[in-house]
């Protein structure tokens, strides 16, 4: 079957490591491993060979088959195959699997210090209200990161590596700059010789592959569906779509949408408004115009006979806002605010026109004899806003013109006190 007799190799270490004897039974093993394993767990500031020392040790001896090859021919015929080899598993998931889940409390955390969440990755993305009115789908390509397929993830043809020298396998570095002469600063920062991951790999044992980097990067096409009634801000999230890493649970892709602004219509919410402006005689006499709404159906919008449209004045239409979000069949209202455009000035004759049709003026009380008693004036056009706002200005500047000479000499005079 293996065409040689294996050469016997040291078949008493791994007894040893445990701390029992060859006839040690599967109880006493496990009693041993569950002992020593906790005390030597690395998340507890144990020694990390000695628990790999551990784990390796137990896989074997708590195997009956490998266990008569290692009592046998001991560790070197484990290494050249017999019995499905010796050694070769990641020691923290033996220890997963012998305790079902973190002796220390916290459901799973003796794993958790390795198997950290990757970042999720935010991509913006804009669309326009008709997007949003409409749904839509977008296929994005993206690039990211995968686990290498040939080495898997091992950055290394033969699945080896070493710790790092630089950091001591911590895949930290902490700096100290001398802010005085009593004074340090610790500063610690990701391993420049191993970029933060505590291990290295030999130049000629490098993946081909990945070149050692355990990770390559392929393209994804993404299809993106935005719904319809979806908001401006909202998230749309791919799970497990971001960069792999090893020993690192995969992050998100996430994409946010943003509203790009819209010449014509503005939303709130479920609601849509829009902005018309009449002439003085469509406001009084009646009028019709069409709207293009955002899926490019043309709404007839008309006044009722006889009715008149005051500046500043709103109309809704029902069910003719934004689609609700899961709830597309429901809409919104659209509601349309209306300014009056007023004209310029009107002739002598126009103003005759107006009067025999429009409702009388307000009948004066005044005698001739009292109109001439008073005081004639003269109104001109002026910005409220920036009549309000320089005037603002004036009065702060005289107030803070006040406090620099009344201040100021009182000042004088206290000192002078």
């Amino acid at each position: 079957m293996f065409g040689r007799t294996p050469k016997k190799s040291d078949n008493t270490k791994y007894y040893e490591v445990l701390g029992v004897s060859k006839n040690a039974s599967q109880d006493d093993l496990k009693k041993a491993y569950r002992k020593a394993a906790i005390k030597n767990h690395p998340d507890k500031g144990g020694d990390p060979e000695k628990f790999k020392e551990l784990a390796q040790a137990y896989e074997v001896l708590s195997d009956p088959e490998k266990r008569e090859i290692y009592d046998q021919y001991g560790e070197d015929a484990l290494k050249e195959g017999m019995g499905g080899g010796g050694g070769g598993h990641d020691p923290f998931d033996i220890f997963q699997s012998f305790f079902g889940g973190s002796p220390f409390g916290g459901g799973g955390s003796s794993r958790g210090r390795r198997q950290r969440r990757g970042e999720d990755v935010i991509h913006p993305l804009k669309v326009s209200l008709e997007d949003l009115y409409n749904g839509i789908s977008k296929k994005l390509s993206l690039s990211r990161n995968v686990i290498c397929s040939k080495c898997k993830g091992k950055g290394s043809k033969s699945g080896a590596s070493m710790k790092c020298s630089g950091c001591q396998g911590s895949g930290m570095k902490v700096s100290i700059r001398q802010l005085g002469p009593s004074m340090i600063q610790q500063m610690q920062h990701p391993c420049n010789e191993c970029k933060g991951t505590g291990e290295t790999i030999n130049d000629k044992d490098r993946c081909p592959q990945c070149k050692g980097e355990k990770v390559v990067q392929e393209k994804k096409v993404l299809e993106v569906v935005v719904e319809k009634g979806m908001q401006n801000g909202q998230k749309i999230t791919f799970p497990g779509e971001a960069d792999e890493a090893p020993d690192c649970i995969t992050g998100d892709i996430v994409f946010v949408l943003q509203q790009k602004e819209h010449p014509k219509f503005k939303r709130k919410g479920d609601d849509i408004f829009y902005e018309h402006t009449l002439s003085l005689t469509e406001a009084l006499c009646g009028f019709h115009f069409v709207l293009t709404h955002l899926d490019n159906r043309q709404l007839l919008i008309k006044s009722n006979p006889g009715e008149v449209v005051k500046p500043d004045q709103f109309k809704a239409i029902n069910d003719e806002g934004m689609p609700m979000y899961q709830r597309p069949f429901m809409r919104g209202k659209l509601y349309i605010h209306f300014t009056v455009d007023f004209p310029e000035s009107l002739s002598p004759e126009q103003c005759k026109a107006l009067e025999g049709v429009l409702p009388p003026r307000t009948a004066s009380q005044l005698t001739d004899m009292e109109l001439d008693e008073c005081e004639e004036t003269t109104m001109h056009d002026v910005n409220i806003e920036e009549e309000m706002r320089r005037k603002q200005a004036q009065a702060q500047e005289a107030y803070d013109e006040d406090e620099d000479t009344h201040g100021g000499a009182q000042r004088v005079q206290c000192a002078q006190q």
